[in-house]
């Protein structure tokens, strides 16, 4: 689909350096150099959702995308429980974001489940952009090649990349679909850090999104 420039880049703009400064200093008073390690390692299989590890005696909004949106996740496991539970979620937010465009409801309850800080407010904001410009969208998007890294108990960082070039936005009122290739916008890379809230939810807390070419295509 053909992501929008502004309100919502201002609002992914948070620097890289104050992302990772948050990742680095674990509960457990480790400090960490900032860096995203691979854990790319769990059998190679797609799911139309994050499906690992949730948390117990959670009650969790419910989402259901219509039938002709999808999200699929590729090889979204570990083998790690802990990882896979911050990957879940971690995946979660990002069907919470497509969920709350679909509905067009920049205040969807959804949201605020799985994201908060700065990465509620640009996930509110990306969505309010959608509904000022009257569009939604359809098709499928791919996530795939997620990378986690715990730091301490209630801190993680998890990288991974999307696919868009399936996905295309839709007019709401004319319900006419705008298929013309996203080009190099296609590929978006995301660098996010969660937190575990009290629930036992994994939070997305920050998020910077970048064109995920070079990365995500290699």
């Amino acid at each position: 689909m053909k992501r929008h420039t502004a309100p919502v880049a201002t609002a992914f703009a948070v620097t890289t350096a104050l992302l990772l400064t948050a990742c680095g200093g674990g509960d457990d008073g480790t400090a960490k150099d900032g860096k995203i390690a691979g854990a790319d390692s769990g059998p190679k299989k797609s799911s139309a959702s994050p499906s690992a590890s949730a948390s117990a005696g959670v009650e969790r909004p419910a989402m259901s995308l219509p039938s002709d949106v999808k999200d699929e996740f590729d090889n979204w496991k570990t083998g790690d429980a802990t990882k896979d539970a911050v990957l879940a979620d971690a995946g979660r937010a990002q069907t919470a974001t497509n969920y709350a465009i679909v509905k067009s409801n920049p205040d969807e309850p959804a949201l605020a489940f799985y994201r908060q800080g700065d990465a509620l407010i640009s996930g509110a904001q990306w969505v309010k952009a959608y509904v000022d410009d009257g569009i939604t969208y359809t098709g499928t998007v791919r996530y795939f090649r997620p990378t986690v890294t715990l730091y301490g108990k209630t801190s993680a960082g998890v990288t991974f990349c999307s696919d868009e070039s399936k996905a295309f936005n839709k007019d709401l009122k004319t319900k006419k679909i705008d298929r013309s290739s996203a080009g190099e916008d296609a590929y978006v890379y995301y660098n996010t850090h969660l937190k575990k809230a009290r629930n036992g939810v994994w939070q997305t807390t920050q998020l910077i999104s970048s064109n995920g070419k070079s990365k995500c295509t290699r």
